[in-house]
């Protein structure tokens, strides 16, 4: 067996332009949708948003790696970082780091991708974990780097990396390959190849994984000029099993269009994705303009806790008992208060009795 690093046209990928045409020229349009709806928003929302989706990408980037972090610490870490009013509190050290990557891929996404670079990205992940022998260098022990899975006395080799002998070698030619395709790749199929090359090449102890979709993301903010503060990393942990599966398609072979193919649906997903949360804030802001002088405190309260849960809204629906605990109101006047609300079409409702559920109608529409 010849893993894909150790045959002769490695690293020379092959795929299907023509299968990818039409995703490369989706991603473009929509691209130009997402930044039209990113100028509705005002400064502050703007803030607000970037904060939140940076913390849901350090907080999923990191899940798809069995490793789960504290939401209210992420964005306290990166409002920090942005030099943002936030909250006094003792932010571990995963938190802290995987945030501080975040915010200099945000902050730095035009600049030269450099070993340092990645070194640095890799210092910021992993500076607390003790037991990670090699921090902000690549691997030099001289034992097989092999991804494994089933018992210890009858492990599953998945893939194996280059040895470490190796490493200076192929990370130089990696880096040389991302500078010099930034203008010449389009942006799906640049960033596709970019996150299979670099964990192909696995070149650090742990973190591979993160730094790849990190490299990714730069990838496409490179070619759009801009952030791209698409929800990547919250998409692929949706279905981590199809990531894993189509990362293990080339383990043994260069051809890669249907790993290229799987990842630039996954990124226009997430690009769909972030259009939704945008076009949520600016619903939020309209609905707010139209009836915020509208409600009284306590209908107030009780929105705004709606808006916070997203467009997906709560799970299962607002319940009149959600609203009295949310609003420490009575039952009667938590009835009158919905009802209200169903009249100035700030809610619809499903079902009858204790049965009812209560959404939001952000579009106002009646």
């Amino acid at each position: 067996m010849a893993w894909n690093w150790e045959q002769e046209n490695w690293p020379n990928f092959d795929y299907d332009k023509e299968a990818l045409a039409d995703f490369e020229n989706r991603f473009l349009s929509e691209s130009g949708t997402l930044l039209g709806a990113f100028k509705h928003l005002s400064g502050d929302e703007r803030q607000t948003i970037t904060v939140s989706l940076l913390s849901d990408e350090a907080l999923k980037t990191s899940e798809i790696e069995g490793e789960y972090l504290d939401r209210e610490s992420l964005q306290s870490s990166i409002r920090k970082q942005f030099g943002l009013q936030t909250e006094t509190r003792n932010i571990p050290p995963s938190e802290q780091g995987v945030a501080e990557m975040m915010v200099d891929l945000y902050e730095h996404f035009d600049s030269p991708l450099e070993h340092r670079t990645l070194f640095r990205w890799h210092a910021m992940l992993l500076g607390g974990q003790r037991g990670i022998k090699e921090i902000g260098r690549y691997r030099t022990d001289d034992g097989a780097m092999q991804i494994v899975s089933g018992a210890i006395h009858k492990p599953k080799v998945h893939f194996e990396a280059p040895p470490s002998k190796s490493l200076p070698f192929e990370m130089e030619r990696f880096i040389k390959w991302f500078q010099r395709t930034k203008k010449s790749l389009p942006a799906l199929t640049r960033t596709g190849i970019a996150h299979a090359y670099f964990v192909s090449i696995h070149p650090f102890e742990d973190g591979n994984g993160r730094i790849g979709r990190a490299i990714s993301e730069k990838a496409l903010a490179e070619k759009l000029g801009r952030p791209t503060l698409i929800a990547l990393a919250q998409t692929i942990e949706k279905s981590k099993k199809a990531y894993y599966t189509a990362l293990q398609s080339i383990n043994e072979s260069n051809e890669i269009t249907s790993w290229l193919s799987y990842f630039a649906e996954t990124v226009l997903e997430a690009q769909r994705t972030t259009l939704v949360r945008v076009e949520f804030v600016i619903a939020k802001a309209k609905f707010f303009d139209q009836l915020g002088e509208h409600l009284n405190d306590r209908q107030t309260k009780a929105i705004r806790r709606l808006f916070e849960a997203g467009p997906n809204g709560f799970i299962g629906g607002l319940s009149a008992e959600n609203y009295i605990v949310i609003t420490k109101t009575s039952r009667a006047t938590a009835t009158r208060d919905l009802s209200d609300l169903l009249r100035k079409n700030a809610l619809t409702k499903t079902g009858e009795l204790k049965h009812t559920r209560y959404y939001l109608n952000y579009s106002l529409e009646s």
